[in-house]
């Protein structure tokens, strides 16, 4: 049938008028999320519904869970159990006082675990702060005196006292750093956008700020630098006096501080498309501010990239501690603090390898272990936990990231399975 006007006016008014809705639709959810978070800061209600989404924690899922953790392998006298099912579960932080574990993700929402009789497995899983609109929540991470801090993908909130105000939809929140402040919004992406957040010993909160390319083209050089996108940015608690901390740092999902020496350690994403076993994923040391990591000249350990390949990398690049196998995915880590453990991991790094997706065959999925030296230095690292990743290249889980409960156990996050295990040792 041959088409004519009488055909497509109505189509056109029709998708001009469904464009007109849309366009309010989308004004009046902003202007409803502002409204929102200025109620909040001021201690008012916003008149979210008290009938909170939860997640079930009995069923088959269960069942599934428990199968794929009976074939992890861990070293002797540890064992791996299922702590709570999270939908999308990526970096955690733990209440420093009772204990709940906030989960970031990487698309909207934050969830809040707890185990309500402590015995080590959780009881309630929920939406935190439903009444805010969160943008790529992936950052969580606590402060010592309590303050929760959440880094989106482009803004920075802060939640007082949230791990006893998170049982009812309102709790009090206020922006370290406004929306569309943490970077330009002409540099936002869908691509490396998992922001991580950490309270160091200086008080100060630092912020992974990933760069969204591959490898990104010159003419972004001088406005990433400045900005630190491709490093690690650290700001008062408040949000002033901002600095770039590290740089040359393609795409970090991992960081925490050694108590021992407060150096600042981190892992880091290298450049995809290289080929299987080219280059090497990282996890770096930087002992003071202003340091540079060797992107983009390098892909990953001395790998020269092909983009960068004829400048000459800055003299003092430092080098990483360790140089993990190629294209496993490193993101999220810690240091173990804790005394349930044995003394040789006291002290030392957990950090997760995710997997891969840019070689043929799949490594990762599993937890790793770096020993350090008296110096502070790497000693070397091994496979802790593993098993999510089958012989013919299946991926039943894939770990996103660690964090210890208040007991001394390891909590793994798994985003693909959408659940927190917990590992433990002996009879605990």
């Amino acid at each position: 049938m041959r088409l004519n006007r009488r055909h497509w006016r109505p189509a056109a008014s029709l998708l001009a008028t469904t464009m007109l809705f849309s366009a309010a639709a989308v004004t009046g959810a902003a202007a409803q999320a502002t409204d929102n978070m200025e109620k909040l800061s001021n201690f008012q209600t916003t008149g979210a519904s008290m009938e909170m989404e939860t997640v079930p924690q009995t069923g088959p899922r269960v069942d599934a869970f428990n199968k794929t953790l009976s074939g992890i392998k861990l070293p002797d006298g540890f064992k791996i159990a299922l702590y709570a099912i999270v939908p999308d579960a990526r970096e955690m932080a733990v209440g420093p006082t009772t204990g709940v574990v906030f989960v970031g993700t990487r698309k909207s929402k934050v969830w809040a675990v707890t185990d309500r009789d402590k015995d080590r497995v959780a009881d309630e899983v929920k939406v935190f702060a439903p009444s805010v609109q969160f943008k790529l929540p992936h950052g969580v991470c606590f402060s010592k005196d309590g303050f929760l801090f959440v880094a989106e993908q482009n803004r920075v909130l802060l939640f007082p006292a949230a791990e006893f105000f998170y049982e009812g939809p309102d709790v009090a929140a206020f922006q370290v750093v406004k929306q569309g402040d943490l970077i330009p919004r002409s540099e936002e992406s869908y691509n490396h956008t998992a922001r991580v957040c950490r309270i160091g010993p200086d008080d100060k909160l630092y912020i992974t700020l990933g760069q969204p390319f591959n490898v990104f083209p010159p003419e972004k050089f001088d406005l990433f630098q400045k900005q630190g996108i491709g490093g690690i940015v650290r700001m008062d608690r408040d949000g002033k006096n901002r600095e770039v901390y590290a740089w040359g740092v393609r795409n970090s999902v991992g960081m925490d501080f050694n108590p021992k020496d407060k150096t600042l350690w981190f892992t880091d994403n290298q450049v995809d498309g290289m080929g299987d076993d080219i280059p090497p994923g990282e996890l770096n040391r930087a002992e003071k501010p202003g340091q540079t990591f060797g992107f983009p000249y390098f892909g990953g350990g001395s790998v020269r990239t092909a983009e960068y390949k004829d400048q000459t990398p800055p003299a003092d690049s430092v080098k990483p501690q360790v140089e993990m196998v190629a294209h496993a995915a490193d993101l999220g880590m810690t240091f173990y603090t804790g005394a349930q453990f044995p003394a040789k991991y006291r002290g030392g790094i957990f950090s997760v390898q995710h997997g891969s997706w840019n070689r043929t065959k799949p490594v990762g999925a599993r937890v790793m272990f770096t020993h350090l030296n008296d110096d502070g230095t790497a000693a070397g690292t091994e496979p802790f936990a593993e098993g999510w990743l089958t012989a013919n290249g299946e991926y039943l889980g894939r770990p996103a990231s660690v964090a210890q409960l208040n007991d001394g156990s390891l909590l793994v996050s798994d985003d693909t399975s959408g659940a927190i295990y917990r590992i433990s040792y002996g009879s605990n």
